[in-house]
């Protein structure tokens, strides 16, 4: 069978409707993954498209969308099935109609009411992607020891390996080292988190309803989703203000989220390569410097 002809056949089971599959053709955006809209009898589905090793990843993001899916106060894309042939893997989700103008406010709230879904550890039941590079999930008690060794440390061996300088790396592994002393006082809640939020994963339904997808979901500290939001900008003052009014942040989060961000520099080096590993020498050597 064909591409979309297997794709059918995934929609007809998991809804357990037959109907005709018109294809609409692609959406553009995307930097990983393909995408089109498809016309199943009278549902219109958003699909993401990838080789078949891409399987694993759309099934983590799919698990991911049910997770999110705990907040009621966001829009999020409800999975329809995930799938694979020889050549391509598959996910058909729910098509929001987004492109309208809403409140940043709403936003900030509803992402304060999803950042109170918590669980007891730090981690999730599966590990995912940021972006293409695998992102370890395993469950632990410690929120230090999980940013150190599930985050840092894996995106900093990781650039090791991409030919990163002696400096980063050297620097790196003190300040891996010396990671408890931002935390002096402070140990957040695990907290239901999208993983990867910049202004390109929101978006407003024409209603003015805000929208969250695109995931690279986990439970950890709150701080490092609303981190990303300010590494590359777009959500605004009004939305930080809803946010704090409905759930203060700590007042160390101005220092911590520059060790939140240097994840995502990491990992943009590691993906792009580029100016990004001087960026984040120096990110670590001002989180180093707040140490002395």
């Amino acid at each position: 069978m064909s591409l979309w002809e297997n794709i059918q056949a995934d929609i007809e089971s998991a809804t357990g409707m037959a109907a005709a599959l018109e294809h609409h053709g692609a959406v553009g955006g995307g930097c990983i993954n393909q995408a089109a809209r498809i016309r199943y009898g009278d549902t219109t589905y958003f699909v993401k498209l990838n080789s078949a090793s891409g399987l694993d990843m759309f099934t983590a993001e799919a698990q991911g969308l049910e997770e999110l899916r705990q907040c009621r106060e966001l829009k999020i894309p409800a999975p329809v099935c995930v799938g694979s042939d020889r050549q391509s893997a598959w996910l058909v989700m729910e098509n929001l109609a987004l492109g309208g103008h809403g409140s940043a406010a709403a936003l900030g709230e509803g992402l304060a009411a999803m950042h109170r879904i918590t669980r007891e550890a730090y981690g999730w039941d599966i590990d995912n992607t940021i972006g293409s590079t695998p992102q370890e999930n395993a469950w632990l008690d410690d929120w230090i020891d999980f940013w150190r060794a599930r985050r840092l440390r894996f995106q900093l061996d990781l650039a090791g390996r991409h030919g990163a300088g002696r400096a980063l790396m050297t620097r790196g592994e003190q300040l891996l080292d010396e990671l408890p002393a931002l935390f002096d006082g402070y140990t957040p809640v695990a907290s239901l988190l999208h993983g990867d939020l910049w202004s390109g994963n929101y978006a407003y339904t024409p209603e003015g309803d805000p929208a969250i997808f695109d995931p690279a979901v986990y439970y950890g500290d709150r701080e490092a989703d609303l981190a990303m939001t300010e590494l590359f900008g777009g959500f605004g003052r009004d939305f930080y203000a809803a946010y704090n009014q409905a759930w203060p942040v700590d007042t160390g989060y101005p220092v911590r989220k520059t060790l939140y961000n240097l994840y995502h520099i990491l990992n943009h080096y590691n993906l792009f390569g580029g100016g990004y590993a001087s960026q984040a020498q120096r990110m670590t050597e001002s989180l180093l410097s707040e140490l002395r």
